[in-house]
């Protein structure tokens, strides 16, 4: 069966999952990201989790990206940023479809941690701390998450979103890591 939401799906990879849409969406919140059931839910514990993890990741990545494009110093890592805002933005409509059908509402927030730290930061030193955590770490950690979803998720259309995801996550991490070599070999 062909995933209805292909074009969101492949955002997804990219985005990391959100699952509600609005204002406070990009920004860094101090709240924990929580996936409340409602009447109906249709989902499992593991893929809840997945939904969560996913929505916080996604928050996170937004919230630094939009720093990037204040803080960088690098035109390549502006163009990078742009590039998540863009996809997590369209990732949030896919997401959100897929998850409302579930009965299951998030509120994702960003690691308020992570991204305060990179408030502060400007410059080259912005941009190294930016590439490795946002653009290396978090996709490692999202290709790890997705690929756990699209082995062992109980949701058939989570499991192949996650799934038909992937590649693209591996894509975006492979972009960051050449990022990040690219700046250690101008520095």
């Amino acid at each position: 069966m062909k995933f209805r939401y292909s074009v969101q799906v492949m955002a997804f990879a990219l985005g990391l999952g959100a699952a509600s849409i609005g204002p406070a969406y990009a920004q860094a919140s101090d709240a924990p990201a929580s996936a409340a059931p409602v009447s109906g839910t249709k989902l499992s514990p593991a893929d809840q989790q997945f939904v969560q993890d996913a929505s916080q990741a996604d928050a996170t990545e937004i919230a630094a990206s939009r720093i990037a494009l204040k803080n960088s110093s690098d035109p390549h890592v502006k163009k990078f940023a742009q590039q998540m805002i863009a996809d997590h933005t369209k990732l949030s409509h896919g997401m959100a479809a897929i998850v409302a059908k579930k009965g299951l509402a998030t509120t994702p927030s960003a690691d308020s941690a992570l991204v305060g730290k990179l408030q502060t930061l400007k410059g080259n030193e912005f941009d190294q701390a930016y590439v490795e955590q946002i653009g290396v770490e978090a996709h490692q950690r999202a290709v790890d998450l997705f690929q756990q979803e699209s082995q062992s998720g109980t949701d058939s259309q989570l499991k192949a979103a996650a799934a038909h995801a992937l590649p693209t996550i591996k894509h975006h991490l492979a972009m960051a890591q050449q990022l990040a070599g690219s700046m250690k070999g101008s520095s």
